[in-house]
C-alpha cells in the first residue's frame, strides 16, 4: 500500500473565511501515485472545518449568514461560558462542530471521485494564526 502526508498551513486575517483547497489536495493525491483508494482530510484545530459542497459564491455567503445565526460572535462571557476562561472564540467551536473537522473521498483512476459540483473548502471560524489541514492518501 502506498501512502502520502502533507499539511497545509492556512493563516487567514478575518475571523470567518471559506477556501476553496480541492486543486491542493488534488496535488497532494497526482504525487502519491495511489490510483486507487482514499484520500483523509482533516482540520487540525478547533475552530476550523473541512467540507465539501459547491464552490458558488452565494451559497459561501450563504453559510456565512447561517452560521452567524446559529453561533453569533460573542466576545463577553454573557453568551459562552468557554469564554469565562479568558477566550473569546466560543462561537468558533461551534461553527466548527456544525460544518464538520474531516471529509473522506474515494480515488478512482488517480483522481478524486466527486459528485457533480462537489469541492473541498477549507473553513476559518477564529482566523489570525497559523492552522494546519492534514491531507492523508491511502492506497495502490
Amino acid at each position: 500500500m502506498k501512502s502520502q502526508t502533507e499539511y497545509l498551513t492556512f493563516n487567514l486575517p478575518a475571523r470567518m473565511q471559506f477556501v476553496n483547497i480541492t486543486r491542493q489536495v488534488e496535488e497532494v493525491v497526482r504525487k502519491s501515485g495511489v490510483r486507487e483508494g482514499l484520500t483523509l482530510v482533516n482540520a487540525m484545530h478547533v475552530t476550523a472545518s473541512v467540507f465539501i459542497n459547491d464552490d458558488e459564491p452565494g451559497l459561501i455567503h450563504d453559510y456565512k449568514v447561517w452560521l452567524e445565526t446559529l453561533a453569533p460572535f460573542d466576545p463577553s462571557p454573557d453568551r459562552y461560558q468557554h469564554n469565562r476562561t479568558g477566550e473569546d472564540n466560543a462561537d468558533a467551536h461551534h461553527k466548527r462542530q456544525i460544518m464538520g473537522r474531516e471529509v473522506v473521498v474515494a480515488i478512482t483512476a488517480g483522481k478524486l471521485d466527486f459528485g457533480p459540483w462537489e469541492q473541498i473548502f477549507y473553513g476559518e471560524f477564529d482566523g489570525g494564526r497559523p492552522k494546519r489541514v492534514l491531507v492523508k492518501v491511502l492506497g495502490e
